[in-house]
């Protein structure tokens, strides 16, 4: 009998899903199954299909990741439901790792380490993400919500609270409405994935306009709601100096040139995050 499903969205990254798919076949047994859905990628699955052939594909046309899970968890009868993204790779024993922990709470998210695709010295954005991206267990313990590209939950869990919506961020609006009806979210350390490092300015200010994007849908548009926006936006300046010292504390970073890339990228990004929210308030949008 199935117990679980691996839901992965994918869009036009071939080569990094096949990484990922490499990194979970080996750990599949009969309790769970694996499932790909493309978001009508413009790309060739060839080269995928002739590595699993037996991999289980579906087109979801709707854009987005969120859209791609909802087909997942639509395409399946699994009672649990474990999450993963195309660009991660999954530790040897994630899957067995994931029916171990699904108990601890009705959502259980796991932590995400980062790694770089290209050789040292690291750029100022792969520095930037290897001390600030996917910090779980804080998102987990005060933000109230688990990213899903490392998430466990189940399917009963799934259906009360209601399908992802694409266009908010939607990790953090499925988590917060699943809390708020009751249901219990926790961190596992031991519930490991890897994510690539963002190489360049390019790919790491495209990730962050799209969550600003999605932050200010989950924020609302009405008047107070963009006033404090407009608040959260005007406070980047400051963030830049609070957290300088964690940058030159931190262990992943090496030497003085990658800490100092790290934190003219970190300044960079706040500014420019400042100036997106502030059109955001100001009209709505970016």
């Amino acid at each position: 009998m199935v117990e679980a499903a691996v839901i992965i969205p994918h869009y036009n990254d071939v080569e990094r899903l096949i990484r990922c798919l490499d990194t979970l076949a080996p750990q599949l047994d009969a309790r769970c199954e694996l499932l790909v859905v493309d978001n009508n990628s413009t790309v060739d699955l060839a080269p995928i299909r002739a590595a699993y052939p037996d991999l289980r594909i579906v087109t979801e046309a709707k854009k987005g990741a969120a859209e791609a899970r909802n087909r997942g968890v639509a395409e399946t009868t699994a009672p649990r439901l474990f999450f993963i993204d195309s660009d991660c790779v999954a530790d040897p024993d994630w899957i067995a790792t994931a029916f171990a922990v699904a108990e601890r709470g009705d959502l259980v998210g796991g932590h995400v380490f980062v790694f770089d695709e290209t050789p040292p010295p690291r750029s100022g954005a792969e520095a930037f993400e290897t001390v600030f991206a996917f910090d779980f267990r804080r998102y987990i313990e005060e933000k109230g919500f688990s990213g899903t590209g490392n998430l466990v939950t189940r399917r009963d869990v799934f259906e009360a609270t209601g399908p992802f919506i694409a266009g908010l961020s939607e990790d953090l609006d499925w988590c917060r409405r699943a809390t708020a009806k009751g249901y219990r979210l926790v961190y596992a350390e031991e519930l490991r994935v890897g994510h690539p490092s963002r190489q360049d300015w390019a790919a790491l200010s495209r990730k962050w306009r799209r969550l600003t994007e999605e932050g200010f849908g989950v924020n609302g548009s009405g008047a107070m709601d963009r006033l404090r926006w407009a608040g959260k936006a005007l406070l980047m300046p400051v963030s830049i100096l609070a957290h300088i010292p964690k940058v030159l504390r931190h262990p992943g970073l090496s030497g003085a040139g990658e800490r100092m890339r790290a934190i003219g990228t970190l300044a960079r990004l706040r500014l420019a995050r400042m100036g997106w929210m502030l059109r955001q308030a100001l009209f709505g949008k970016l």
